[in-house]
């Protein structure tokens, strides 16, 4: 009797207030979720399981109280439903903390797995009590009498279990998650364990189930928060990524619709409020549910679900209206690109690659909607990036990716050819051959140039030696440089040493170099010239007649050939004025000591053109096309 006058003693000592205030939590924290944007990963599924399992415990918990003041009134069978549920919706908790943890942790499929049956033997272990239990009468259940009995309580011996199973995860894979995010969940566990010590002491229940609910706001805002910036209403990048994947994985379509602002990009400038207030309102007026996202101080996407929105495209074009109304009260230029997820680009995530991949395309005030030949373009970028990237770890200077193709050039003087200009391949696996224009930007913007320009320099150096050694007549090979190679510390011992290896004379390699409008190059271009000039390597101005030429700059040079581009070529055939104006051109620098090469001769009117106005060099379709740096023997002839 002492025992039930205890029950009876605790079940007064019940109030209803702590598992009222976990229902209204839950209810806060679900509506929360479904207005704020949250990171959807699997875990945060999970993190929704284990709010809606604690409404469920704590309502059945308050049910379980009311019907223990009614016993004889109502039939017992309710009375072990409702308590078995609150207590199994404890440790289903519990449970799905185990789960939670296991993720993020990366842990191997056997520790995964004995860790789900060790957590799922606990749970399984509580269900089998609470039933046995009740039915043997060593656990908890109400006599004929109507007396309710506690029995054994094993509450705190698997609560304490289930904690310990959780916690040893953590510490013992600590290494593998954000250290103040192991802090926050294991201070707010032990704030926990604190709670319900002190209601046991006092004979207590009605907070139980709030103990549960500590992690639950420790899980939501160390990892799965991710608040709105208050002005304009976006998310960070990290945000994008996840939902991202998460549509990829759910085969949900998207459409994005991004919006770069140069003005505002990387110089710490912010938008004037009345930008703001436009992009916030546009942004949540058109679409149904859509979500912004800010990937850079001057670049914003909008992410809207096309099931939501099944009228995305007039949806899309009053955004653009209202986006040119914009422009012409503010003056701000600005890039959009539109585009619905692609299956290959949602795959590597990298919708922000592809994007910036656009814009880069485009011209100010312009609306670029995303096609699929964009994305061929892009992985097709992305894939000679990733090459260029592993050529360049390698260093291999015999690297078989990257080969050498020549044109030969025509020495008007001698009637033959000994010269010849060296052009860059790329022969990749997946995409065979690859132009210049397709990989030498993306290798220059990524700093890889001077890498394929050592291996181009190498193997040149390699031909000429065969050549030499077959007896063939080579007065010499030039050699591309960008003004990245120039502007390399080591740029002439490396150009030194490279050929110096091959044993062939310096004077059979000539450097091809763009002048630059660049004050700073001109005088590092200045300076390593002179000092490669007394090792007899020969010196080209390429492209002269394009851009930007300084008759000042090139007279400080000390060039060997002045190579004239095919517009100076084609401009010369097509009225006398311009003849003359290039023929004397090319007189001044052969008088002057400069060898004058024409590139890009393709006819006999070219050849003859050219031959009249100081050509001593003629390069172009009108001898051959760029050939394999083997085929050289088919063009250069042998010493007697």
């Amino acid at each position: 009797m002492v025992m039930a006058s205890n029950m009876i003693s605790y079940y007064e000592n019940y109030t209803p207030v702590g598992d009222v205030l976990v229902m209204a939590f839950c209810m806060v924290f679900m509506i929360l979720i479904q207005v704020a944007y949250i990171n959807r990963t699997r875990n945060f599924l999970i993190l929704k399981y284990v709010i809606f399992v604690l409404f469920i415990a704590a309502l059945s918990d308050i049910l379980y109280h009311i019907l223990m003041n009614q016993i004889g009134e109502v039939p017992d069978i309710l009375i072990y439903l409702t308590r078995g549920i609150f207590y199994l919706g404890l440790f289903a908790n519990l449970w799905l903390y185990v789960m939670y943890v296991r993720e993020p942790l990366r842990l191997e499929p056997r520790i995964n797995r004995l860790y789900f049956v060790l957590a799922s033997i606990l749970i399984l272990s509580v269900l089998f009590y609470e039933i046995f239990g009740t039915i043997t009468r060593v656990g908890f259940y109400i006599d004929e009498q109507g007396t309710p009995h506690t029995g054994f309580q094993y509450f705190p011996i698997a609560y304490f279990l289930f904690l310990i199973l959780v916690m040893f995860i953590i510490i013992h894979y600590r290494n593998r998650i954000f250290r103040p995010i192991i802090i926050g969940i294991i201070a707010t566990s032990g704030v926990s364990v604190l709670v319900i010590f002190i209601q046991q002491i006092h004979g207590q229940s009605s907070f139980t189930a709030a103990t549960f609910l500590f992690p639950v706001y420790a899980l939501l805002y160390l990892v799965h928060a991710n608040p709105y910036d208050l002005k304009v209403g976006s998310v960070n990048e990290s945000a994008f990524e996840e939902l991202i994947r998460s549509s990829y994985e759910h085969k949900s379509e998207l459409l994005l619709m991004s919006l770069y602002l140069k003005d505002f990009d990387g110089n710490g400038r912010k938008y004037p409020p009345e930008i703001q207030e436009a992009v916030r309102s546009l942004s949540t007026r058109i679409f149904k549910q859509a979500a912004l996202f800010q990937i850079s101080g001057g670049h914003m996407i909008l992410v809207a679900d096309t099931g939501k929105n099944p009228d995305y495209n007039e949806k899309s074009q009053r955004m653009l209206d209202a986006f040119a109304k914009a422009y012409d009260k503010y003056r701000v230029d600005y890039k959009i690109v539109f585009t619905k997820t692609f299956n290959r680009i949602s795959a590597e995530n990298d919708y922000i690659g592809f994007i910036r991949y656009i814009q880069d395309q485009m011209s100010e005030n312009m609306f670029w909607p995303a096609r699929d030949e964009d994305v061929k373009a892009f992985l097709e970028q992305k894939y000679i990036l990733r090459e260029l990237a592993d050529i360049q770890n390698k260093q291999d200077l015999n690297d078989p990716r990257v080969e050498v193709y020549c044109q030969p050039v025509y020495n008007i003087s001698t009637g033959t050819y000994d010269t010849a200009e060296a052009l860059m391949r790329l022969r990749l696996q997946e995409s065979g051959m690859i132009f210049p224009e397709r990989f030498i930007p993306i290798a220059e913007k990524n700093r890889f140039i001077h890498t394929l320009t050592k291996i181009i320099l190498h193997k040149t150096c390699e031909a000429v030696r065969e050549l030499v050694s077959e007896g063939y007549r080579v007065k010499r090979i030039s050699v591309n440089f960008s003004v990245f190679d120039i502007r390399e510390k080591d740029f002439c011992k490396t150009v030194e040493k490279i050929i110096g290896d091959t044993g062939i004379s310096f004077d059979k390699i000539a450097v091809e170099i763009t002048e630059s409008q660049n004050a700073e190059d001109f005088a590092i271009l200045k300076e390593k010239i002179d000092e490669l000039k007394d090792t007899g390597i020969k010196f080209y101005l390429d492209d002269f007649g394009t851009g930007y030429s300084n008759f000042e700059r090139i007279m400080e040079l000390p060039f060997d050939i002045i190579k004239f581009d095919r517009s100076m070529v084609v401009a010369s055939g097509t009225e006398d004025k311009i003849r003359e104006m290039v023929s004397h051109l090319a007189r001044m620098f052969a008088d002057m000591d400069y060898a004058v090469l024409y590139e890009g001769v393709e006819s006999d009117s070219d050849e003859k053109r050219c031959s009249e106005m100081s050509a001593k060099y003629l390069q172009g379709y009108r001898y051959s096309r760029p050939i394999p740096i083997e085929r050289l023997r088919e063009f250069f002839v042998k010493k007697d």
